[in-house]
């Protein structure tokens, strides 16, 4: 019998105790400095519930309007990735991505998630503004959706935009389970003919036995533990027994219990950098990288007409890949940033972190071109076709000159004038430090790995400044549930952003939506290892 896991004991506990456990403990306020500056974790303080009257009252302010219903399952299936290749992973049925979901801002979204996995799952709507328990973090806003178990989203979507979704247990991310989420503007200010949604990942899932769990356990025995002859344990030491209540979320577990069959070859990569990344590029060498979950070999075409003018809507999915994307012989003129309007800007190429979106419109020559997707610092390509003429389709190593040409990333980017914060002075100001390093892979917040009850204290209607502190060597693109921050300077309004090495980045927002809204690196092996924390609204 294996070992129980951190994440299985803490599971257990929150699932006995009930929805009780899902607020803070009550205690005392007295003393508490609310002034700018102050930011502190207060785990005695009286914290909001996640299901609690203020977030069914920020719902209604919404206004919750038309309901559009679907219906998604989670199952294990065959992938076919292109060229041959075909994987069993899990997934939303048996697409990768996952069938788009297209809405309308105003809408009122119910969707039915059916578990057909060995084990529980959730979604975690990334980007929106919803309320507070249909976020999706299982030990935190919820439960997670045991093995044939279900549950109903149902919440208003108030503002247009690009966005995804994706399971917030474990590295489940790193699967196949992620999707598209297209909410349309009714009085949408842009003209175009034709709109193509570009969703990049990284793939190991099913390659040569490897799972995302094993390359986990590869990665948490740090540069120093490595053993390179196999990965480790594919399931990770985590629980399968189908309790019926998985109370766990993204970073609950440190390390994994061993397992005597090595699952795949060794995924640890050293060696990988990027300038633009300010270094170390990534942990992970996937075996492949997809666009629109399709290899190079065999890559998805979309067509259109000479002089069309296309939307592109570009998706990061990647769990430790930073894409920079070139279309051959065009130039993008950029349109938004995480769902939200920007001054629009000029660029060859684009560069998203993982959890990242960019639109662009582009308007199209005559003939065949290639988009290529550069896992950045990793020498390695993804690939989709634009076919507007005659022409041989390009070849899996096409790299367009673009690529190297004007790369425009989401934090040079500025907010459009009628999505800017107003002005005004942080009531309260939190530091985040970013810890850890691959050697130890030791990935924290401020020192500390994620714990649930550990929380940063905010008040309804407060200008909040998050100061995140990058004291490692790798980069990190850090992710802020529920809101929607504002860059210094006028610059875009954003939910994730890359932190450079050895940088700080300063984000406000306004806090506007209680309830318990996680932060945390949106690399997924970083996040698990422990780089998570929270943000909770007091009472």
């Amino acid at each position: 019998m294996s070992r129980p896991t951190r994440r299985t004991v803490l599971g257990a506990g929150l699932a006995a105790a009930g929805t009780g456990l899902l607020t803070a403990c009550s205690g005392s306020m007295n003393g508490m400095d609310h002034s700018a500056g102050a930011g502190g974790t207060s785990p005695g303080a009286d914290y909001l519930a996640p299901d609690g009257k203020e977030v069914g009252a920020a719902e209604a302010l919404r206004r919750p309007g038309p309901e559009r219903r679907f219906t998604l399952t989670a199952v294990e299936t065959p992938l076919d990735l292109g060229g041959g290749r075909t994987v069993r992973s899990w997934a939303y049925g048996d697409d990768l991505p996952g069938k788009e979901i297209r809405v309308t801002a105003g809408d009122t979204l119910a969707l039915t998630l059916a578990n057909h996995l060995p084990e529980a799952t959730s979604i975690h709507w990334h980007g929106l503004a919803l309320r507070n328990d249909m976020d999706g973090v299982p030990g935190l806003t919820g439960r997670g959706i045991r093995p044939g178990g279900s549950f109903d989203h149902r919440f208003a979507v108030s503002h247009p935009g690009t966005y995804w979704f994706h399971p917030h247990s474990g590295v489940q991310q790193d699967r196949g389970l992620y999707a598209p989420l297209i909410v349309e503007d009714p009085k949408e200010p842009l003209a175009y003919d034709k709109e193509w949604v570009i969703v990049l990942d990284d793939w190991v899932d099913g390659v040569d036995g490897s799972t995302p769990d094993a390359v986990l356990a590869e990665l948490s025995k740090g540069m120093g533990g490595m053993d390179h002859g196999g990965s480790g344990s594919g399931s990770g030491g985590m629980d399968h027994g189908g309790s019926g209540h998985d109370m766990s979320s993204m970073s609950m577990t440190t390390r994994r219990s061993p397992s005597p069959k090595p699952a795949g070859p060794s995924r640890m990569l050293m060696g990988a950098t990027s300038e633009l990344l300010g270094g170390d590029a990534g942990d992970v060498g996937h075996p492949y990288y997809l666009v629109n979950g399709r290899t190079p070999d065999q890559p998805q075409t979309f067509t259109a007409k000479p002089g069309d003018r296309i939307r592109l809507r570009v998706i990061n999915a990647g769990g430790d890949t930073a894409f920079r994307v070139a279309l051959g012989d065009h130039a993008f003129t950029v349109t938004h940033a995480d769902g939200f309007p920007v001054a629009h800007a000029k660029a060859d190429a684009l560069l998203l972190g993982m959890g990242e979106r960019l639109d662009a419109i582009v308007t199209v020559g005559n003939g065949v071109f290639p988009l290529t997707a550069l896992a950045e610092g990793k020498n390695r390509t993804a690939l989709a076709v634009l076919r507007t003429g005659g022409g041989s389709a390009p070849t899996a190593s096409a790299r367009p000159k673009e690529l190297d040409g004007k790369v425009v990333h989401g934090g040079q980017l500025k907010a459009a004038e009628a999505v800017r914060l107003a002005p005004g002075r942080p009531d309260r100001t939190i530091e985040f430090e970013l810890t850890g390093s691959m050697m130890t892979y030791d990935w924290a917040i401020n020192g500390k790995k994620y714990d649930p009850a550990q929380r940063h204290p905010v008040r309804s209607g407060e200008r909040v400044r998050l100061s995140f502190v990058n004291r490692t060597t790798m980069w990190h693109p850090l992710h802020l549930h529920g809101h929607t921050y504002a860059l210094a300077d006028g610059g875009a309004r954003k939910d994730t952003s890359i932190v450079l090495p050895g940088k700080r980045l300063d984000v406000d927002f306004d806090a506007d939506n209680p309830g318990l809204w996680m932060i945390h690196c949106h690399n997924v092996y970083h996040a698990e290892s422990g780089m998570m924390t929270v943000l909770g609204y007091l009472r």
